[in-house]
């Protein structure tokens, strides 16, 4: 009869969160290359982890969009496509905008505070202040996702900043952060907050439609 690893539940749901955040960063950041195959033994050697563990990791990850499984081919890192990426600014670009006006609605002082806090520390970068990238880090530090979180729609948030967050960073990674539109992103930040500031909905709306779909012509140029 085989071995079975039987693990605690607490201790494997805490490994397998960790094997998920651990991978989702080696994909978004290219570690894990665009199209590689996913190799379960050797993951598994790799965390010294057990394959119930890494395969629930793997199936978060899968729902992410982030890897794909394949019959007969197993699972691989997806690959980077013109198509996807620019539906993927299509979808941002009507969410994200709602999200500006419910925002706008919604906000509360301590939203405003942080987004001001959080575009007054953007500032300070000397990529920034150069005018040859705009790097924004992870979750609370990303513009775009503390804007959808001040909206306070649960169904917009896990559509955002769980379902797509992952899959858009993966591409401003692998497309490369370095743009000539830096500093005009950062204007265009500032505009929107002062709308949100002002409760005006609809301005803040249409300026994250007319940023977001800036952004998409500055991707596209880049694709070509």
């Amino acid at each position: 009869m085989s071995d079975v690893v039987l693990e605690p539940v607490a201790t494997a749901q805490s490994l397998s969160q960790r094997l998920f955040e651990t991978l989702r960063g080696e994909i978004v950041e290219g570690r894990l290359v665009a199209g590689s195959k996913i190799s379960e033994p050797e993951l598994a050697r790799r965390f010294n982890a057990s394959r119930g563990s890494l395969r629930e990791a793997l199936m978060r990850l899968e729902a992410l969009g982030l890897i794909e499984r394949r019959v007969n081919l197993g699972a691989r890192v997806v690959t980077l496509s013109r198509r996807d990426l620019l539906e993927l600014y299509d979808v941002r670009e009507a969410l994200e905008g709602m999200a500006c006006r419910l925002a706008a609605a919604n906000r509360s002082d301590t939203d405003l505070q942080a987004l001001c806090h959080l575009l007054a520390r953007h500032e300070q970068q000397q990529e920034l202040q150069a005018g040859t990238a705009y790097f924004q880090p992870e979750g609370g530090f990303d513009f775009h996702f503390r804007i959808v979180q001040a909206s306070n729609n649960s169904l917009l948030i896990d559509t955002l900043c769980n379902q797509l967050y992952y899959r858009v960073r993966m591409y401003r990674y692998q497309l490369g952060m370095v743009s000539a539109r830096a500093q005009s992103a950062f204007r265009e930040h500032r505009h929107i907050i002062e709308a949100i500031q002002a409760q005006d909905g609809e301005l803040a709306e249409l300026l994250m439609r007319r940023h977001i779909c800036a952004s998409r012509n500055n991707i596209e140029n880049k694709l070509r």
